[in-house]
């Protein structure tokens, strides 16, 4: 999801806007560098928490989550070969963009897949715009496997294939109407492939619910580091892996310029969906959505009377509150069981089980967004993180007093590096060139003798970034 507001369609919300998170939330990438790992995203960011670049459509991540984040990041780049790291690459070839005839990744035009070879789920029309979009996707992964094979060579080139364990996955459903933003499996159920030498054999099939909140945990955990008691998901690789899931929790708020509050709760067979607004139909505007031939047709359809079936409760305005699933039965979620008795025992344990995990969560979705934005935005003002300074310790001061424009002092000299924002990151880097790569802050920092230059900023997610600070210290 994004934590970046940028529809301009809304005039009582600021525009953009950054998610605050609590000031002890910090991406996960950050705990791997403090443990020595290179950290690299190469290149998409619109997921990550963002520090608002000059377009509303830039995405810029804060400068503490990574130690490279751009396109042409790659492990490759590490000062040390025997650094271990921490990369991320994002192949864009089947994002939605990419089914459509005119689309700005992937294929586009006719596919090479033969639309008349693929199934059409029951929920959309069969109709040529619908197959030629599945085809085209069909070629988009396609592409993407090629990239992946590439990345996988590279490790081998590099004699890293057996020490490095891979990990594939997407983040949400096909771009298809009814699936990417819904909380159907469509929408919900991704793939997610693991590769790890010696521990893993191929061709190996889990049957555990996993969630994508739980990769950060999961790599934390095969990398040895501590998880935060704060995050929600649960690592399932690892020293530290947790028993399986009995449950899995999913949500939706707003899809870009349309509201629509809804929740579910699954288990490995049924799957349980509330609807707040039963007003909404279950696709709601999404213009971007719109784009595509699949939308086209089904609009075309539907203004024409011609949709029946599944498809025809797409467009139509109401939905039940509740809805239940046998998803081994009824794996498309097209035959509501929530008013057939015999089901009522299941309907009654996911009810109480989502309540259970809705309470101890303290749903954010409860509140107008504009109350959530004015806590995170006081005023709809952006706040700023504070300047960090500097902090020596040495002979005559052991830190005493900051000292803003550095000094000269007696060795042995270290320099804590203090900001006043509570939950701010805190980087720096020594020289005086302004283009020398940032160092996440973790520990005082070792002066030798002579002079030294540092330069720091500091960044709590979804605030500005605060102004850069530099000192000289001298040390006799």
């Amino acid at each position: 999801m994004r934590t970046k507001h940028m529809n301009e369609d809304t005039p009582e919300l600021p525009t953009p806007y950054s998610s605050v998170p609590p000031h002890y939330v910090t991406a996960f990438p950050e705990f791997l560098r403090a443990a020595g790992y290179y950290c690299t995203n190469n290149s998409k960011t619109d997921y990550q928490f963002d520090n608002l670049g000059e377009s509303q459509h830039d995405f810029d991540a804060p400068v503490s989550i990574w130690d490279e984040n751009h396109e042409d990041a790659h492990w490759r780049n590490r000062p040390d070969d025997d650094q271990p790291f921490f990369a991320v690459f994002n192949p864009i070839r089947t994002h939605e963009s990419g089914m459509w005839e005119d689309g700005f990744v992937g294929v586009n035009g006719d596919p090479e897949t033969d639309p008349a070879t693929v199934d059409v789920p029951p929920y959309l029309p069969d109709t040529d715009g619908v197959r030629k979009a599945i085809a085209r996707q069909y070629d988009n992964i396609a592409r993407s496997d090629e990239e992946v094979g590439r990345l996988l060579g590279e490790l081998r080139e590099d004699g890293l294939a057996d020490d490095t364990i891979v990990f594939i996955w997407s983040d949400h459903g096909e771009g298809l109407p009814r699936a990417k933003r819904s909380l159907y499996d469509s929408g919900i159920n991704v793939p997610l492939v693991v590769r790890w030498p010696g521990e893993i054999e191929g061709g190996e099939r889990s049957q555990r619910l996993v969630s994508l909140l739980d990769l950060g945990p999961t790599v934390l955990s095969l990398a040895g580091v501590d998880i935060p008691t704060w995050m929600q998901g649960q690592p399932f690789l690892g020293p530290d892996a947790n028993d399986p899931r009995e449950y899995l929790l999913a949500a939706r708020d707003r899809i870009d310029e349309s509201y629509d509050m809804v929740r579910a709760i699954r288990t490995d067979r049924y799957k349980y969906i509330r609807n707040y607004d039963q007003t909404n139909p279950p696709l709601v505007w999404v213009p971007f959505r719109a784009r595509g031939e699949a939308m086209q047709d089904l609009l075309r359809l539907h203004a024409e009377g011609e949709l029946d079936g599944p498809a025809a409760e797409l467009l139509s305005g109401g939905r039940p509150v509740e809805e239940l699933y046998d998803l081994v039965a009824d794996p498309h979620e097209t035959n509501n069981l929530a008013d057939d008795s015999a089901h009522s025992e299941t309907l009654a344990e996911l009810r109480a089980a989502m309540d259970d995990r809705l309470d101890a969560l303290g749903d954010r979705g409860r509140l107008d967004e504009t109350q959530l934005v004015d806590q995170m935005w006081p005023g709809g003002e952006q706040p700023v993180t504070a300047t960090p300074t500097f902090v020596p310790n040495a002979p005559k001061n052991r830190m005493t007093e900051a000292t803003p424009t550095g000094g000269e002092f007696t060795a042995p000299t270290t320099v804590t590096l203090h900001c006043d924002t509570q939950g701010a990151s805190i980087v720096y880097a020594t020289g005086e060139t302004a283009d020398a790569r940032w160092k996440l802050y973790t520990t005082p920092i070792e002066l030798d003798e002579g002079e030294t230059t540092i330069r720091t900023k500091a960044i709590r997610y979804g605030y500005e970034e605060s102004d850069v600070r530099a000192a000289s210290f001298t040390v006799n």
